[in-house]
């Protein structure tokens, strides 16, 4: 399983870079307000930014939800860099773009995925990824684990016809629903930072490392 990283920081974008997590990034508008970075300038070189720090793609979206506005866009991201994938929201424009970047060989992701029916659309119009939202559909569900449900029936449809469309899990709220994604299988999860960083770590390591310390302090005093 892949892993990205949802952020728009650079620093911990790096953190979990160095550390050999993961192999790129999914950004939006929300995680690019959150940095205060504002200004098409000041964006599309934040973007750069990004790019420069890690070796694989780097999902970036489009502001715009009509389809010439939404191409013109996704042309001027395109542009950046070629580790830039074009992200499009799940609407009757957005599937329109995604077929004619396909066409393009212009790579997409297709976020704001909430049912497997809108994966499969996705899919058929020529989506690089599918970003469905987990955490966000249990939300609104009201009920747990009813985006990891719909993240097996799309895995399940994929499958059945051998799409070249790569799941990325999106929305995720905790270091579990990474686990339970890589027990689905899906081809990529993106995570905020608060998410990834406690992969690493069990209470357990931390009693066994101090014990072995301080085993190894007192034999060689």
């Amino acid at each position: 399983m892949i892993f990205f990283i949802d952020s728009a920081n650079l620093n911990e974008i790096r953190q979990v870079n160095d550390l050999g997590l993961i192999s790129g990034v999914t950004t939006n508008p929300s995680l690019m307000s959150k940095e205060d970075v504002a200004g098409k300038n000041e964006i599309l070189d934040h973007y750069q930014d990004i790019c420069d720090i890690v070796s694989g793609d780097v999902s970036a979206e489009v502001i715009s939800t009509q389809f010439d506005d939404i191409i013109k866009e996704g042309h001027q991201l395109s542009e950046i860099d070629k580790k830039i994938v074009v992200k499009v929201p799940m609407i009757e424009d957005g599937l329109k773009a995604i077929y004619y970047f396909a066409k393009n060989k212009i790579k997409t992701n297709c976020t704001l995925i909430f049912s497997p029916s809108q994966a499969l659309l996705a899919a058929k119009a020529g989506a690089t990824y599918v970003s469905p939202f987990i955490g966000r559909l249990d939300d609104w569900a009201k009920q747990e684990n009813t985006g990891l449900a719909m993240l097996s029936d799309i895995k399940t449809i994929f499958d059945n016809y051998n799409y070249t469309t790569k799941i990325l899990a999106a929305s995720i709220r905790n270091s579990q629903q990474i686990v339970e994604c890589g027990k689905i299988g899906v081809d990529v999860i993106t995570a905020p930072f608060t998410s990834l960083m406690p992969l690493i770590k069990h209470p357990l390591t931390d009693l066994g490392l101090k014990k072995f310390l301080a085993d190894y302090k007192k034999n060689n005093l």
